[in-house]
């Protein structure tokens, strides 16, 4: 019997190919990030200029074979710079700035705390069962307070706020502000250190997450106009706000338009709902990018799963887009809703009743 002819393009696979040889050598190279992170190896390169991999090694006090051919391979990653010459090794100051001042190995954490929990997430999958944020391994929270924190300290205080019609000058003169689903106080902390007229009090239904919260605000001295509480976005206590804050959270809720109805029930007249959501246009073919790959894919393991694991599910995903985000909004009870802000990571909405 004569063999069918192959449909494939050689062309095309050798692209594929090449695509999926860079994404496993990726994939690989993720868990060396965790390791360099926690043996603090990238933290003994930063502002050291070039070192041999022995002087590396010995300033993060781990074994120089080992700390070699872990060098090697982020070279290969252009996670590093290798200087064949002298055969030494360094950060770059791009490297160094994504490295240590965006935090970006807290995003592999993020990473690691995902595939410790596959097992049980490829469960969930079979029945369609969903995955609290709060069944997750610690890495998921610790990761995402260090990945978050570096854009909100960018972003926050010099646009995001601003951007908000009257909300800064109530703040500077003394407003009363709630930040749902604060997680470790990331957001809360920032916002209370820049405007101390106004009390700032951070809610989180996750207690682990507030008894951090709280500890983080000890630590800094902040205790004077911020404090942490445990409630839900549907059901936190409290009204007069002058602003609500929602950040990176409200397409992970089982109930956004009931937690939409519960914000507008507690706002001040003339008050503020600040909606930070990850970037994202409202059709599938708009989010077909490298943010949109993470993004997706972040939505499959930890935002579709807690959405699914609360009363409703409704299951917006991170990529939910503008369009959806405002029918939920206005489904909530609010008739204001506009654009107020953009990065190449997050859309900034404001919603008013």
């Amino acid at each position: 019997m004569q063999e069918p002819e192959s449909t494939v393009d050689e062309s095309k696979l050798a692209l594929f190919l090449n695509e999926v040889v860079r994404d496993l050598g990726a994939a690989m190279h993720a868990v060396l990030v965790v390791i360099g992170d926690r043996l603090g190896l990238y933290k003994a390169m930063c502002g050291a200029g070039p070192q041999t991999s022995a002087q590396i090694a010995a300033r993060a006090g781990v074994d120089e074979r080992y700390t070699r051919e872990w060098l090697n391979a982020n070279a290969a990653s252009g996670w590093i710079t290798y200087h064949p010459a002298d055969a030494t090794y360094e950060l770059s100051p791009e490297q160094q700035f994504v490295l240590s001042t965006m935090d970006v190995p807290g995003a592999y954490q993020i990473v690691a705390s995902c595939f410790i929990d596959a097992e049980k997430l490829a469960t969930a999958f079979l029945g369609g069962a969903g995955f609290g944020w709060h069944e997750h391994h610690h890495g998921m929270f610790e990761g995402t307070e260090r990945f978050f924190r570096p854009n909100y300290l960018a972003h926050l205080l010099t646009e995001w706020i601003p951007a908000l019609d009257g909300v800064q000058e109530k703040l500077e003169q003394g407003g009363n502000v709630a930040d749902v689903g604060c997680g470790h106080g990331a957001s809360t902390l920032i916002m209370a250190r820049a405007y101390p007229n106004s009390r700032f009090t951070g809610f989180d239904y996750h207690e682990a997450s507030i008894q951090r919260a709280r500890a983080r605000a000890s630590e800094a001295g902040q205790t004077g106009n911020v404090r942490f509480e445990t409630a839900a976005a549907r059901s936190f206590p409290g009204d007069g706000y002058d602003l609500v804050t929602f950040f990176d959270c409200l397409h992970d809720m089982g109930d956004p338009v009931g937690a939409a109805r519960h914000v507008g029930s507690t706002l001040a007249p003339g008050g503020t709902w600040m909606i930070v959501e990850p970037f994202a246009g409202d059709r599938v073919e708009d989010n077909l990018n490298p943010v949109g790959r993470v993004f997706y894919s972040a939505s499959t393991i930890i935002c579709t799963p807690a959405s699914r694991a609360q009363e409703v599910g409704l299951a917006l995903g991170a990529q939910a887009g503008e369009k959806r985000l405002r029918e939920v909004v206005l489904e909530g009870g609010f008739r204001h809703f506009r654009r107020a802000a953009e990065t190449p990571f997050n859309l900034v909405f404001e919603a008013r009743a």
